[in-house]
């Protein structure tokens, strides 16, 4: 044993853990964990220029770790509830990170104290667990029951609020023998793995929906051996993307009313039986439950008990962490395919192939200002196979979820239920923290990308090196699209004449903001892009720029004001604003697939 403060003990705890990073912003009622921090010098600060920043940071560093957990740190009062959205996007998406807050001393709570609030409070809606540490001994207990909170069962956040007179207090503390507590997953059985097995194969159209709690297991690999083991096709939801490479045969589309295919709603439409793996039937990927479930039953996998039946009653509900049922239902299966019991599904697969060739969505317009399609389909082209995206929302999102490609988990980092605008920049620096190999790209609007812009300086002055594509179309994109139910354009465009714009930039003109200047003041790099034959060039040298001088790079495209993105309010029912691709239903597989990539650049641009 060892007398300590007891931020001493809770940054030692913090070591044992495995955390290596934080992000924050220090202050007075903080000081004594940062100055613990600074004596230890095992954990590396990144300085956020705002304390909601530094919460999403630490979410983007949870999601790209596999396994280590995102730290944010602020102090009393408006820190905490600053890092109130980041912990709810967060405890959204089944995310793990730890919010540590400093707090005014004990005698002063509920004194309207300067900068004391009940955190504590505050925070209990948006996270597993909030804590407010009252008594010195207990902080290094809290520390690593925190921990193990966010690790079992369904991940998710902590708050810990320390009021700074118990930072300050000298505790017993022996982290030599420290161990960190077991976590609990529950895990399917035999029994059920059969019937749910049984139930698949004796389907005649099943799918295999799988879910983000696959990523969260880092089971992908035993996802994609079950699916070849049975034949089934695979459709992810936009929190499961990259579990199976989109090429893979078996990957037949995403499925919803927005960021989905149109091939993947179709083969959904035609399947006659769900196994749901790690998801949770989220609202823009179901649309309506009686069209979703028509015609079809359920087998549902989840880790939380209370995610079974939320949002309808499946005819068979299993609780279980994904890795855990993958393997068991791997084991039943093998058996099965040895005894000769599993079907051929060869002419299924067939089927959903041919719709995943034909059913495509038209990306190559040439017209200038450019159509947002385009960029994605640049992207496609001058991007390889192991880039990692990062996006949170807005019709950016959207399209790139429709139109962009990923082919490997934690390879399309997206906050999917809470989507909070500025999310995406700050979020991209955490993965870059997390990651320093990955080839990371974010991408927003012009407005997400306004809302934490500056934290740019961020990524300048601590060498965080990505690429930040930016379609600029001067609106609220998103918003514009949907207030066409109401007949109106009210309060949602972003375009002004700014009074420092370069009077030869003719297309550039009424854009508003001037995000290169801004991006170049901030310490990084920007390239702005107005016309298809810049292209190639633009992330030819966005990448050199980044090489050269590990800071962000920011490349802009300006778009056309008005583009309509393909979304619905139905799975069944999905507008297609811009022209599609057409091809002949009878043509092979593989001739399909020629003529689908050939058609694309050929065709004429479509009228809007």
């Amino acid at each position: 044993m060892a007398r300590m403060r007891a931020t001493e003990a809770a940054v030692r705890v913090l070591e044992r853990e495995g955390i290596n990073t934080a992000f924050g912003v220090p202050g007075a009622a903080i000081n004594p964990f940062y100055a613990a921090m600074r004596a230890r010098g095992t954990i590396r600060h990144i300085l956020a220029r705002h304390v909601e920043g530094a919460s999403h940071m630490a979410d983007g560093y949870s999601r790209a770790a596999a396994g280590n957990i995102g730290v944010c740190i602020g102090t009393s009062g408006p820190a905490g509830t600053d890092m109130i959205t980041g912990l709810y996007a967060a405890q959204a998406d089944s995310i793990p990170i730890l919010c540590i807050t400093g707090q005014a001393p004990r005698a002063k709570l509920y004194k309207e104290d300067f900068q004391a609030v009940d955190i504590e409070t505050i925070a209990k809606g948006v996270t597993k667990w909030a804590v407010c540490v009252r008594e010195p001994a207990l902080v290094p207990m809290v520390f690593q029951q925190a921990f193990y909170v966010m690790r079992s069962g369904r991940p998710g956040p902590v708050l810990i609020d320390l009021p700074i007179d118990v930072q300050m207090a000298e505790i017993e503390f022996d982290d030599e023998t420290y161990q960190p507590l077991a976590v609990h997953k529950p895990a399917a059985t035999r029994r059920q793995a059969e019937k749910a097995v049984g139930m698949l194969n004796d389907a005649e159209r099943p799918v295999i929906i799988a879910g983000g709690g696959i990523i969260n297991a880092d089971a992908s690999d035993r996802l994609v051996e079950f699916a070849e083991l049975t034949g089934v096709p695979v459709i992810p939801t936009l929190m499961g993307w990259g579990t199976i490479p989109d090429d893979h045969p078996l990957m037949v589309g995403m499925v919803g009313l927005q960021t989905s295919h149109r091939y993947g709603n179709a083969n959904f439409l035609r399947s006659d039986f769900v196994l749901g793996i790690g998801n949770r039937w989220a609202n823009r990927h179901t649309g309506s439950i009686e069209t979703y479930t028509k015609d079809r039953r359920f087998v549902h996998v989840d880790i939380e008990p209370t995610q079974i039946g939320r949002v309808f009653g499946p005819d068979y509900g299993i609780v279980s962490d994904a890795g855990a049922a993958l393997d068991m239902f791997i084991t039943v299966a093998r058996e099965m395919k040895a005894a000769g019991k599993l079907r051929d599904r060869t002419e299924w697969v067939t089927e959903c192939g041919h719709r995943k060739a034909v059913m495509l969505r038209k990306s190559h317009f040439d017209n200038v200002p450019l159509k947002p399609q385009r960029v994605y389909e640049e992207m496609n082209q001058n991007l390889d196979r192991d880039t990692c995206y990062v996006s949170t929302i807005g019709l950016s999102q959207i399209a790139g979820a429709q139109f962009l490609h990923v082919y490997k988990p934690r390879n399309w980092i997206n906050c999917g239920q809470a989507g909070p605008l500025g999310w995406t920049l700050p979020a991209a620096l955490g993965v870059r923290a997390a990651a320093p190999n990955k080839k990371i790209v974010a991408l927003s609007g012009d407005f997400d990308f306004q809302f934490m812009l500056e934290e740019l300086a961020v990524g300048a002055q601590h060498k965080l090196p990505y690429l930040h594509i930016v379609v600029n179309n001067s609106y609220l994109g998103l918003i514009r699209q949907a207030q066409r139910g109401f007949q109106m354009d009210y309060e949602v465009s972003l375009a002004f004449d700014n009074i420092n714009a370069d009077p030869d930039q003719d297309n550039v003109r009424g854009y508003g903001v001037d995000h290169v200047a801004v991006a170049e003041g901030l310490g990084c790099k920007a390239i702005r892009v107005k016309s298809p034959n810049e292209f190639k060039d633009a992330f030819a040298r966005a990448h050199a720029l980044m090489e050269e001088h590990q800071v962000p790079v920011v490349l802009e495209f300006i778009l056309e004001r008005v583009t309509n993105i393909s979304m619905g309010t139905e799975i069944d029912a999905v507008n297609e604003f811009e022209e599609i691709l057409c091809l002949d239903p009878n043509l092979s597989l593989e001739e399909s697939r020629d003529m689908g990539s050939q058609a694309n650049k050929t065709l004429a641009p479509a009228r809007r």
